[in-house]
């Protein structure tokens, strides 16, 4: 069985304070995008093991894997005992904002309800989905959503439009905790625009770009870059970071704004041309 696992983005982030568990309350709009990984589960009847290969070299295939913790969750739910073989073939970069380890987590318990035949109800679905991290349920529930709490509380919505995006990362990711650990102190940096952007009927705004772009100035550099390019009606970070994202004009062509960022920028930019879904 093969699982495309989408990335995604925050079109608005809203931090809105310490929870007394330790996490912040947020409220989050996010869309998948038309990037992702991929995903290929089978039943290993000649084992009892889960066994998971990455082709993404950085990343543990440990029990610290959100795919392996995915998988030993449904099979101590479900009383799974047969041998699980799981391959993950990597697009979305690791530490970008961009949910790729949640999708992949997400994807795995989905493929696995179905590969097993097993009659879940979302409701339960979701709640092992939430065990395994804050924005795992958003890819439960695939679909455009307002999350609430602390990412788990997902509410469907739907977008009036697609968009047409550029996503932009940096040689470096931004550990989420950090960013959360320094949203409350942190200080906006003069000359940086962190005003919400209005666009199609939506307010586009990210409240951890300030703690990120004090230690990471390209990134508040790059955005301001990106909002003076003719080709692009917002920019926002997504999420943590570090992955920057630019919503394109009708018509605007995503691979010269790349080119053109990777000339004045950065020339080790990653960058993808995507939509939402």
């Amino acid at each position: 069985m093969q699982l495309s696992a989408p990335a995604k983005i925050n079109l608005s982030f809203q931090v809105k304070g310490r929870r007394p568990d330790g996490f912040h309350e947020i409220e989050t709009l996010m869309t998948p995008v038309s990037l992702a990984d991929r995903i290929t589960i089978e039943r290993a009847e000649h084992h009892d093991e889960i066994r998971f290969t990455c082709d993404y070299p950085s990343l543990t295939a440990g029990d610290d894997n959100l795919v392996v913790r995915a998988a030993k969750l449904f099979r101590r739910r479900i009383n799974v005992t047969t041998g699980i073989t799981i391959v993950l073939e990597k697009k979305i970069p690791h530490g970008a904002g961009l949910g790729g380890g949640s999708s992949d987590a997400a994807s795995t318990l989905l493929g696995l309800t179905e590969l097993f035949a097993v009659n879940l109800p979302e409701d339960e679905l979701l709640k092992l989905a939430a065990e395994l991290g804050s924005d795992v349920p958003f890819f439960v529930v695939h679909s455009v959503a307002v999350c609430r709490g602390r990412g788990e509380i997902v509410t469907p919505t739907s977008l009036a439009t697609k968009f047409r995006l550029v996503l932009f990362k940096p040689d470096f990711g931004v550990p989420t905790p950090w960013a959360y650990e320094r949203w409350k102190e942190s200080r906006e940096l003069p000359g940086v625009d962190y005003s919400p952007q209005e666009f199609n009927g939506l307010r586009f705004v990210n409240d951890l770009e300030r703690p990120v772009f004090e230690k990471f100035v390209v990134l508040a550099h790059l955005k301001t870059w990106l909002r003076q390019q003719p080709e692009v009606v917002v920019a926002l970070m997504s999420g943590s970071g570090s992955t920057m994202f630019a919503v394109l004009r009708d018509g605007a062509a995503g691979e010269e704004l790349s080119a053109r960022a990777r000339e004045e920028i950065d020339s080790t930019l990653w960058t993808h041309d995507c939509a939402t879904c």
